[in-house]
């Protein structure tokens, strides 16, 4: 208690000590603030809290004005009143300027002082929580540890939850992966057991090739003869490659498209009305669409095909159309020639030659 009482009366008497000096400084600079000083100011027509540029403005105008060389407002009297105004004012903010720092110091200093005042030690417990007397701020800390103590309990059980859930998924994809291979090897070993026992009953004895060697072909000595065998195994039991599959498809797909055009245009008849021409024109716009989709195959056949002279072109819609449009034509002739040798027949009499032409012709263009 007796330091503490102690401290107080140290602290009083340093906070009464800076008071006094603090105000006898101000009181000193207050007497500086001469009469004299004061009429330089006025003098210079500048404030007591101007700046030093403020000064040297006013102080280079005044002296224009009444330099003995400068004319109708010459004046030497005033000319040497201004510049001694000018050197007093100049020196008076310099010691201001030399005075601020000291003082800054000093009130920093009290400040810290008053930090550590004994008023002010409380809050320096409990970490700084809470507020009122040191009971209900003990109670407020109490409280605040409970709410960060459960906090914690709760991060380190999420924590925990999350690493679980990371090792359970993984265990999972282990036990997947592991089923594959296992299923993956069951399969081989049934597949080798099942070829085992075909051989055991001679279901492969019909083979040509049983017990002999596979042939090497003697004329490609730099073909690698496993990739080679293999392939010509392939394309002997019926495989085929994908260009050449790709490449049928192609050709099929624009046969139907272009049935299908012919028949539809069949449908419409000869004489196009109106509303069968919309129709047409229709199709027509649909036809194209499907000649784009067909070019777009056609892109892919050309990436994969090995050969440079084996690659299509792009199918033109129009051309098509004009291809139709005979076929159309021919079908018309052929379906006239037709009623030709029904009606000869018909009569008894021989067909004509010219019908037969044209009827063989259009079964040999719908059978290419």
């Amino acid at each position: 208690m007796r330091h503490r009482c102690g401290g107080n009366m140290l602290i009083a008497k340093w906070s009464c000590a800076a008071t006094c000096s603090r105000s006898a400084r101000l009181f000193s600079g207050y007497k500086a603030m001469s009469k004299s000083l004061r009429d330089c100011y006025r003098l210079l027509n500048v404030q007591e809290s101007c700046r030093p540029e403020e000064v040297k403005d006013a102080y280079l105008k005044l002296v224009k004005l009444h330099h003995p060389d400068s004319g109708s407002g010459a004046d030497p009297v005033k000319f040497m009143q201004v510049k001694e105004a000018y050197k007093a004012v100049v020196k008076h903010l310099g010691e201001k300027r030399t005075a601020e720092p000291e003082r800054e110091e000093d009130e920093e200093e009290e400040q810290h002082f008053k930090h550590m005042a004994p008023q002010h030690r409380q809050y320096l417990s409990f970490e700084g929580i809470g507020i009122g007397t040191p009971s209900q701020r003990e109670k407020q800390y109490r409280k605040f540890r409970m709410n960060r103590a459960t906090e914690q309990v709760l991060d380190y059980r999420k924590q925990k939850l999350q690493h679980e859930e990371l090792e359970n998924s993984m265990m999972v994809k282990d036990v997947q992966q592991s089923k594959k291979i296992k299923i993956t090897q069951a399969v081989e070993r049934l597949v080798e057991d099942l070829i085992q026992e075909s051989m055991a009953k001679g279901e492969f004895d019909n083979l040509s090739g049983k017990g002999k060697p596979l042939q090497k072909l003697s004329q490609y000595p730099y073909i690698d003869p496993m990739t080679h065998n293999l392939n010509r195994i392939l394309i002997e039991n019926g495989y085929q490659p994908e260009w050449i599959v790709r490449q049928k498809e192609i050709k099929q797909t624009i046969e139907k498209l272009q049935i299908d055009m012919v028949a539809f245009r069949r449908k419409l008849g000869e004489s196009l009305t109106l509303y069968n021409q919309k129709q047409w024109d229709l199709k027509c716009e649909q036809f194209r669409d499907d000649i784009k989709q067909l070019n777009k195959m056609v892109d892919i056949f050309n990436l994969i095909v090995p050969l440079l002279n084996r690659q299509m072109l792009h199918y033109n819609p129009d051309k098509e159309l004009v291809i139709i449009l005979k076929k159309y034509d021919v079908y018309l002739e052929a379906s006239k020639a037709t009623a030709e040798v029904i009606e000869s027949s018909a009569k008894g009499s021989d067909t004509s030659v010219r019908a037969k032409n044209t009827l063989f012709s259009w079964i040999k263009l719908f059978l290419k």
